[in-house]
């Protein structure tokens, strides 16, 4: 009773959420990149960080559709991300009574409810279904704030003369660092009530009585299945499925461009002939050659014509003086006296 006592509830919903997500996260996305190879799923890649995200925790479940349906945030396109949420109910209540049971038993040394797993989803996915959404729009609109706040921090005289890498890099973080800040406050507040449902539940147990070693086996039997062979086969069936319904839709549907960035048609080459290459080849320098001589017989031509003319020019010329001819002028007529 001690240990249930001295553990923040903070603490405590850590404890629970964190390690729930890490146990459910690769069956979860394992549906997810099934979805994504059958083309039923279309994310960019800032909407992709905001799908993981919400696969983090149990709480998302209803917080998406809220999101979507209430809120108008587009998260992306297709039929198969609603029903990957849908796919991800029973393994996060799987996930949350397997922590939930370790936790109970390690850390609060309380007998672990039946139905402990289904409770604390119930409670977790309906504070969420509020909670998420309104983080949502506080951490949206800080931003907002944080942003027009940064710009006219950048306006002041002194720090015009910045360079642009250098305003970026401030702008970036003056704003990056305040919604930082208030989404980690806000998730720290999150943990904590999740950290409430389960002391909750934890006072409504029966303390356990065994020593800590005794909790520990008690804990270990617990984790082992009654038909380990059934267990061991289902799972390698559901893998090898999921395997080969992941390669066979893979091909046919990646790349999948956007509908508005479809990429231009570009024909292909034809294949290169060798025989019509040389003939081609051969042709050109068979022009060539005939055009050269052409030119040179034109030149030739040039110059015949270009030494009779010189010629006729030389004979026109007379022979004897060659001086140019200057014409006498008048003396200047003297006035009378």
């Amino acid at each position: 009773m001690v240990d249930r006592e001295s553990m923040s509830p903070f603490k405590l919903g850590l404890s629970v959420l964190w390690a729930a997500f890490w146990t459910a996260l690769p069956i979860k996305m394992a549906f997810a990149l099934l979805f994504m190879a059958m083309g039923a799923i279309h994310l960019e890649t800032k909407l992709g960080i905001v799908f993981l995200l919400l696969l983090m925790s149990p709480v998302s479940v209803f917080a998406y559709f809220v999101l979507t349906a209430g809120m108008g945030v587009h998260l992306g396109e297709g039929a198969g991300l609603p029903i990957v949420f849908l796919l991800a109910i029973p393994v996060d209540i799987w996930a949350l009574g397997l922590v939930a049971r370790t936790v109970f038993l390690e850390r609060l040394r309380v007998e672990p409810p039946d139905s402990v797993g289904s409770s604390l989803w119930v409670r977790c996915a309906l504070a969420g279904a509020v909670y998420i959404p309104l983080v949502w729009f506080v951490v949206g609109q800080v931003t907002d704030i944080a942003r027009s706040i940064s710009q006219s921090i950048l306006e002041i005289e002194l720090l015009k003369h910045l360079g642009v890498a250098e305003r970026i890099s401030l702008d970036l973080t003056l704003w990056g660092s305040v919604s930082t800040i208030v989404l980690a406050l806000l998730a720290g507040i999150g943990f904590s009530i999740v950290g409430r449902f389960v002391r909750s539940l934890a006072n409504r147990g029966r303390p356990a009585g065994e020593n800590y070693q005794a909790l520990i086996y008690k804990w270990d039997l617990m984790r082992v299945p009654a038909d380990q062979v059934l267990m061991l086969g289902g799972f390698t069936a559901t893998g090898v499925l999921l395997g080969i319904l992941f390669w066979v839709f893979l091909p046919a549907t990646t790349p999948h461009p956007h509908e508005c960035c479809k990429p231009q048609e570009v024909k292909a080459e034809s294949h290169l002939d060798p025989q019509k290459t040389l003939s081609k080849a051969e042709k050109t320098l068979k022009d060539s050659e005939t055009r050269i001589a052409s030119l040179e017989k034109q030149a030739e031509e040039d110059k015949g014509k270009g030494g009779k003319e010189k010629a006729g020019v030389k004979e026109s010329s007379p022979k004897g003086d060659t001086k140019p001819h200057v014409e006498a002028k008048p003396a200047p007529h003297k006035p009378k006296p």
